[in-house]
């Protein structure tokens, strides 16, 4: 999400990142495009909706994470997953613009079957912190967030950000060089992941 949200691996080999970031690239931009965040002229309105919407693709994302987490705790823990939940923060922002943040209904996500599919679909999430950082800095600009008001979802790790990519990154990598992984897995978990954010946000996109 954001400018630069598509994660840049600056690897010369055709490695799982690589793959995972060639591979993606269409939904990426569908997501981007259905967003439409670092738009000068996003309103209150279509904010609160956004966020909405965010709030409860996240929540649904994190309970599979959270199933996963439950059947694989020693990888869960090696990919700091407690540490990487970001739907109390959008319900947090939407607080914050005077905006309810229970989830009434949320999308259909595949289930978490195993450890490839759970870091596939950690990409996503994951991913859209870095973008998220230049989305923090073009909401902050914007008159119509109003004074005092100061999101955090977009950039829930502050300072450790790129420390938090590269961290998800070596377990990934280590993961599918040791001969454990399945990359192709990786893959189709982070692109259902995409495509289920794209059709989700787009009622609430921006304008054409």
């Amino acid at each position: 999400m954001g400018g630069e949200a598509l994660p840049r691996d600056t690897g010369g080999d055709a490695d799982v990142l690589t793959v995972l970031r060639s591979a993606t690239a269409a939904e990426h931009e569908q997501v981007e495009s259905a967003l439409g965040l670092m738009d000068p002229q996003l309103g209150r309105d279509r904010l609160v909706a956004v966020l909405a919407r965010l709030h409860a693709f996240w929540a649904a994302a994190e309970a599979g994470l959270d199933a996963w987490a439950r059947r694989h705790p020693a990888d869960a823990a090696a990919v700091s997953w407690s540490r990487r939940r970001r739907a109390h923060l959008f319900a947090a922002d939407l607080r914050a613009l005077g905006a309810g943040a229970d989830v009434a209904a949320r999308p259909e996500l595949p289930a978490v079957e195993d450890t490839d599919q759970a870091l596939g679909r950690l990409y996503v999430l994951e991913g859209a912190t870095l973008g998220g950082t230049f989305i923090a800095r073009h909401l902050d600009t914007l008159p119509a967030l109003g004074p005092g008001v100061r999101l955090g979802a977009f950039s829930p790790y502050g300072a450790e950000t790129g420390a938090m990519w590269h961290a998800y990154r070596r377990v990934t990598r280590e993961r599918v060089a040791a001969g454990g992984g399945d990359a192709a897995r990786l893959v189709g978990a982070a692109r259902a992941t995409f495509g289920t954010l794209a059709a989700w946000c787009a009622p609430v996109g921006a304008p054409a």
